[in-house]
């Protein structure tokens, strides 16, 4: 399947070393990372606790790419121009988190901000139909949200490929979230995904003293999905 965008590689610094973000995040910027992603979760809408607004806006100096921040968190309305004004340049929300996603996307774009709807595992891709023209990204979940390290769920590669035909040709990019390696990289590429989030397959071997194995881990996943698109 030929695609247009190119493929972006999105690090969650969810597997980074938390006593050392603004070199974490130099580091993966400098081996080839497109964006920096920052899972903010809340312990309630999932089973973990992360970051807040002032992580985000205390790394925001060190972030030069697109700092793509996704909120797992319930109720997300009352957050939003926190993490707006903290520096996120993408709030991504979650379609379950709440009964008036419209709204909330329309919140997240009345701060100037990109908006990103999520889609857990269990939901059904035509619930983002009614919402596509309030989105500049959708945010398909190819695990469960709340943990990093989990498996690729494979169901979700006829979601993505649902997604990408809805989408047609509105600039809207279809994230990944979940699960993505080298192996499972290429077939959501092939589905018309625009944007992998990788966690503990871009860290993996590497530090701040030694970032070169991140640089290799992200050309590894990007060269398996353009593959896939060729």
């Amino acid at each position: 399947m030929t695609q247009a965008r190119a493929i972006k590689i999105a690090p969650s610094i969810l597997s980074a070393d938390f006593a050392d973000f603004g070199r974490e995040i130099a580091a993966i910027e400098s081996q080839g990372a497109d964006w920096v992603h920052v899972d903010v979760m809340d312990g309630h809408f999932v089973p973990n606790l992360t970051f807040g607004p002032p992580l985000v806006k205390a790394i925001r100096r060190h972030v030069t790419t697109v700092m793509d921040v996704h909120l797992m968190i319930a109720p997300v309305d009352p957050f939003i121009d926190a993490f707006a004004e903290a520096g996120a340049d993408i709030i991504t929300a979650h379609l379950e988190a709440g009964p008036h996603i419209h709204r909330t996307l329309q919140a997240i774009r009345g701060t100037g901000k990109k908006a990103g709807l999520a889609l857990n595992p269990g939901t059904a891709v035509e619930a983002a139909a009614p919402l596509l023209d309030l989105c500049d990204l959708v945010c398909v979940m190819t695990v469960n949200p709340g943990f990093g390290g989990q498996k690729f769920i494979h169901s979700q590669i006829d979601k993505v490929r649902s997604l990408h035909a809805m989408i047609g040709d509105r600039p809207i990019l279809v994230e990944i979230d979940g699960g993505v390696t080298p192996e499972t990289a290429p077939l959501v590429a092939a589905a018309g995904a625009d944007v992998l989030v990788a966690g503990s397959a871009v860290f993996s071997g590497g530090s701040v003293a030694n970032p070169a194995p991140y640089g290799a881990n992200i050309r590894a996943i990007r060269g398996a999905a353009e593959a896939a698109r060729v």
